[in-house]
């Protein structure tokens, strides 16, 4: 097979051998995947693959058909419409998913914006419902909001009641982050003012925690679920956080075991496959290339001031 293959701090197409279904997974010919953070910094050598996955291959999401099953697996059939967050190895003409990972495609969603979904709309339930525990009426700041998870983030917090401000640094995108659901759309200098929030969601990194943080409420909660445009490290100022009672967190799906995965594989099937099923939610997609574009795929996504995913079309 043909796949995305990261050689000295780049991004080419190369031949791989086909991979093979072992007991309880199954074999997906891949028709779109998305690009993520995490991609880019595993390119650069700062996120490595975890045990089990393609160590050269990136690729955390992906969307395409069942080729076959391996010994145990039953879910699926062959010709079956899946998709699903993989440790890595998406970003191939073919990879092996265990079956607890994968979930079907909704009815009516496309490949390419199937392909958008899996990391981006589990990553942003699993952190606003799993973990900060989010309610109907709650105030949410999202930071990098026009991002995939951003994205997601917003039309989730939305759909559930919440009241949405958005962090936009792109002037350009704020009306099309408000059409997702946000009930304001700030420039990042100005979510202190416009707080106090129930939960703060920060996908840009310590430059935001540290500015938005006196804006938490009493009770609120923080997670922390991204890195890319604020630094790694931040001074947290103990005492406010003493004084409004606060809780933070932080994770990442990737390095999850096979039980987490698909515990936030069936939450999805539960909670969020039916809006997407019902019209209330979508993929907004900034570009799509074919795998032979792989590199100029990866420049789109360092880029930033898009809206949305961009995603690999094999």
């Amino acid at each position: 097979m043909r796949a995305a293959t990261i050689r000295d701090g780049e991004v080419l197409v190369a031949d791989h051998p086909d991979p093979e279904p072992g007991a309880g997974e199954v074999l997906v010919r891949v028709r779109a995947a998305g690009l993520n953070g995490a991609d880019q910094l595993q390119k650069r050598g700062a996120y490595p693959a975890p045990a089990g996955a393609p160590a050269d291959i990136p690729g955390l999401e992906l969307a395409g058909e069942v080729v076959r099953c391996g010994p145990a697996a039953e879910r699926f059939t062959a010709g079956d419409r899946v998709m699903a967050i993989v440790g890595g190895g998406g970003q191939g003409e073919l990879c092996t998913v265990h079956e607890r990972q994968l979930m079907p495609v909704p009815e009516g969603v496309a490949w390419t914006h199937a392909g958008g979904i899996p990391e981006v709309f589990t990553t942003a339930h699993d952190a606003l419902f799993t973990q900060a525990a989010l309610a109907m009426g709650e105030r949410v700041l999202i930071s990098g909001a026009a991002g995939g998870v951003g994205t997601a983030a917003v039309q989730l917090a939305s759909a559930a009641g919440a009241r949405v401000t958005a962090s936009v640094r792109n002037a350009d995108l704020r009306e099309q982050v408000l059409a997702l659901g946000a009930h304001a759309a700030l420039d990042p200098q100005a979510t202190p003012d416009a707080g106090p929030y129930d939960v703060l969601l920060e996908l840009v990194g310590a430059s935001n925690l540290d500015a938005n943080l006196p804006a938490l409420a009493t009770g609120g909660r923080v997670v922390v679920i991204g890195v890319g445009g604020g630094g790694f490290k931040s001074e947290l100022n103990l005492l406010v956080l003493m004084g409004k009672r606060a809780r933070i967190g932080a994770s990442t799906l990737r390095a999850r075991p096979l039980e987490e995965k698909a515990a936030t594989a069936r939450a999805m099937e539960r909670h969020v496959l039916p809006l997407f099923e019902r019209g209330t939610l979508q993929v907004p997609v900034a570009a799509t290339y074919a795998l032979d574009d792989v590199a100029q795929a990866y420049e789109r996504f360092a880029a930033g001031a898009k809206l949305g995913k961009v995603i690999l079309e094999l």
